[in-house]
This record gives structure tokens, C-alpha cells and sequence, in this order.
């Protein structure tokens, strides 16, 4: 196994706790986010996993990791910060590749089963875990190969603060989630504990300029809500995710998918020329 090498951060880190294999830092909280009460109870993080990710859920789970690795490429050796890691499922995902990651988040019990699984796949040495305010990222700026938040933007009251923070941080990719406003969420999203921030691409793409950052890729998906694919068995759900990806194919479904993916990187002198004469090529 490939021991990480300790990194310094030139900023104040508060020890919080810490073990024989990792360490835990955190950080002062002044997070606005939806219902960070109800996210940060320990028996939301104990069946966190189990209630979205089983049964037909199982199918979301690889669908949101396959997106992460197409928008991060290759990892390994990399440094990463990854903003509402949960549980950890990217994140052990991530390391087992190979990558150095931070791991953000506000809730100490999701932090602490996202250690449980650290610890059981032997990869702890290669995570920084902190408990800490992603709207305040305690890092210098362009310290990052890649900075991505999976499940995060739907619950953020000020998301430009947050995307803002986000690309200051990173030196390239940027990569985050949204539901879609049109999608079929609308319908339930009322019933939903912490409730969800529906986004139209044209308040993307706005986000993403007013960050300093360009768009590279987006993929749109699940025509049917995830609660459906949740409800049933995995081996019903991957029909269904068959008639979803054929539908998918269609115009329309770029408007009415549950979720997209944005991947984007951080405008640099370098990125802004390659633009413009990518734009001046395409005139010629």
C-alpha cells in the first residue's frame, strides 16, 4: 500500500480527534445549507447508505461514481478535496485509486463512518478527514488538482459562495451535481426532510461564470426520480434503468432528467487564450 506523505497546510487547523491510523480536524462552523440539524444525527449516518444505496439505489451509487471518475480522469498521486464527502463513498473510491484527498464535512457522524470504512479497506493513511464550513475552505489558493461535491448543491442556500470557494481552491477541474427543476423531483421534493434547490442550466452556467470557471462537459440522467429506483429490487430496477437510458437518448431528456453532471475547470491566462483562439479557429 502506498503511504501517503504528510502535507502542511500554511493555515490554523483545530485538532479535534484523532487515532493510531488518522487523523480528524475541525473546523469553526458557519455553514448555511438545508437542514443541516436533521443531516448531522448519527442515526442519519448510520442508515445513510443502506436507505439510498441498496436495493435499486445500487444503481444510482454507480452511476454518481462513474460520473466522478470520467470527470476526474486518472487520480493517482493526485491531491483532491472532495466538499460533502459523507459517508465516504467517493472518497474511499478515490483513494483506492491512488489519489490524496481531503475530505470536508459537516457532520461528525457521517465523518465518522466514512473513518469505519477507511480503516476497513486499509487506504486511511491516504485521508485527511475535517469536520468544517465548505463556504470557508481553510486552503490556500490553486491548492488542488481537482475539487468536486457529489449531493451538496441541492441543499445550498448561497451556492455562488460556495462554487466561488470551490474553484479558488483548486488549480483545474472542478466537478459538482444539481437536480433539475423540471424534472420529475418537483412532484416530491416537498416531502423531502431537508428539501432540495431545483436549478435550470441557465442558473449553471451563470454560477459557473460568476466563479471564473468553464464548462467542459455535462451529461443529463434518470428520467424516473431516484426514491423509484430505491423502492424496488436492484434486479427490477435495471430494467427500468434500460427504459430510462433509451429514453435518455431523446431531446427531451436533457430537460427532464433528475440530475446533472458539470464538469468545469478553473479560467487561468492560459484556459482564456486556448478560448479565444478556439474561438477565432471555429470563425475562420
Amino acid at each position: 500500500m502506498k503511504v501517503k506523505q504528510p502535507r502542511t497546510w500554511p493555515v490554523r487547523l483545530w485538532l479535534w480527534q484523532c487515532s493510531s491510523t488518522i487523523l480528524i480536524h475541525e473546523l469553526p462552523l458557519h455553514v448555511s445549507v438545508k437542514g443541516k440539524e436533521w443531516y448531522q444525527a448519527d442515526e442519519v449516518a448510520q442508515t445513510y447508505d443502506s436507505k439510498r444505496f441498496s436495493r435499486g439505489g445500487q444503481l444510482i451509487d454507480d452511476r454518481e461514481k462513474r460520473a466522478v471518475l470520467d470527470a476526474l480522469g486518472p487520480v493517482d498521486g493526485r491531491n483532491i478535496l472532495e466538499i460533502a464527502c459523507g459517508t465516504g463513498r467517493f472518497t474511499i473510491m478515490l483513494a483506492n485509486r491512488g489519489a490524496n484527498i481531503t475530505a470536508i464535512d459537516i457532520s461528525a457522524a457521517m465523518l465518522a463512518e466514512g473513518r469505519k470504512k477507511a480503516k476497513q479497506t486499509g487506504i486511511a493513511e491516504q485521508i485527511d478527514w475535517l469536520r468544517g464550513d465548505a463556504a470557508r475552505l481553510p486552503f490556500p489558493d490553486n491548492y488542488f488538482d481537482a475539487v468536486f461535491a457529489m449531493r451538496f448543491f441541492h441543499l445550498a442556500d448561497t451556492p455562488a459562495t460556495f462554487l466561488t470557494e470551490m474553484a479558488r481552491v483548486s488549480n483545474n477541474i472542478i466537478f459538482f451535481d444539481t437536480f433539475n427543476e423540471r424534472s420529475t423531483r418537483v412532484v416530491y421534493n416537498w416531502l423531502l426532510p431537508m428539501g432540495s434547490r431545483l436549478y435550470s442550466q441557465t442558473q449553471v452556467e451563470q454560477l459557473l461564470e460568476q466563479a471564473g470557471l468553464s464548462l467542459i462537459d455535462s451529461a443529463h440522467d434518470f428520467l424516473l426520480p431516484y426514491g423509484f429506483y430505491r423502492k424496488i429490487p436492484n434486479g427490477l430496477a435495471q430494467s427500468f434503468r434500460d427504459v430510462d437510458r433509451t429514453l435518455g437518448e431523446h431531446d427531451f431528456a436533457e430537460e427532464l432528467a433528475s440530475v446533472s453532471y458539470w464538469a468545469a475547470i478553473v479560467n487561468t491566462p492560459a484556459t482564456i487564450a486556448d478560448q479565444v483562439n478556439d474561438t477565432v479557429t471555429a470563425n475562420d
